[in-house]
């Protein structure tokens, strides 16, 4: 039997774009996948689409804790543990630093770092006791400090603060639960727009490469096109 038929996947913000596809290939890759969307009733829809019995939808709305800790506790009621974790929820405000409203800030790291963490914290404790876990965490090369960094101001700041906060889960837990960083390129989904270069499935692919990682996969890297990248 394939290893991937005894795991289970949770994937945020997967009622669309480079999530939705991520579900699939894992599906395809023979995980068992929740669907997690703040909306219910648009991941019940997205889910329909795939026509997979793999996949559970779960309301999951990453900017509030009781949210997180609600999903987890649904999940381990019904006796699933979550091995891979993709934290691909997150937003795009792309205002200048000095157009920039506080709330705006704070908003873009509600939902693009500390989700992250609240899911981390959440679901890799359960990982680290089972000896096996993946984590993706959805950045982006606008977040890399080495590089067009930080622009749009509440996208950088957010998506380089998710790359630090990759390589301190990375050193928590054991080295048998892989925790990596990806950007997905600029691609063509709502948040991306139709001019993007990259398409959906081609965005997805490095993110589910880090979900299906072998044991001797790398852990606490920043990855674009399978390779590592500077952060």
């Amino acid at each position: 039997m394939n290893r991937e038929q005894d795991r289970t996947a949770l994937v945020t913000g997967a009622n669309r774009g480079i999530g939705l596809e991520t579900v699939r290939r894992l599906v395809l890759a023979g995980l068992d996948v929740v669907l997690a969307a703040r909306d219910p009733a648009r991941g019940r829809d997205a889910a329909r689409t795939l026509g997979s019995p793999r996949v559970r939808v779960e309301k999951l709305d990453v900017t509030d804790a009781t949210s997180v800790a609600a999903c987890a506790e649904r999940l381990a009621d019904d006796g699933i543990a979550v091995d891979v974790l993709v934290n691909n929820a997150g937003i795009y405000p792309t205002d200048g630093l000095f157009s920039l409203d506080e709330d705006t800030m704070v908003r873009a790291l509600d939902v693009n770092l500390m989700g992250a963490f609240r899911t981390c914290r959440a679901f890799c404790p359960g990982m680290a006791r089972r000896g096996y876990g993946r984590v993706v965490n959805v950045s982006s090369g606008l977040g890399a400090l080495t590089g067009n960094v930080p622009s749009p101001a509440a996208y950088g700041v957010s998506k380089a603060a998710l790359n630090a906060l990759t390589l301190v889960v990375s050193a928590a837990v054991p080295e048998t639960v892989k925790v990596n960083a990806v950007c997905p390129g600029w691609v063509r989904t709502d948040m991306g727009g139709r001019g993007a270069p990259t398409s959906v499935e081609q965005g997805a692919d490095t993110v589910t490469w880090l979900a299906l990682l072998p044991d001797s996969g790398p852990t606490g890297g920043f990855f674009r096109d399978r390779a590592r990248i500077d952060w």
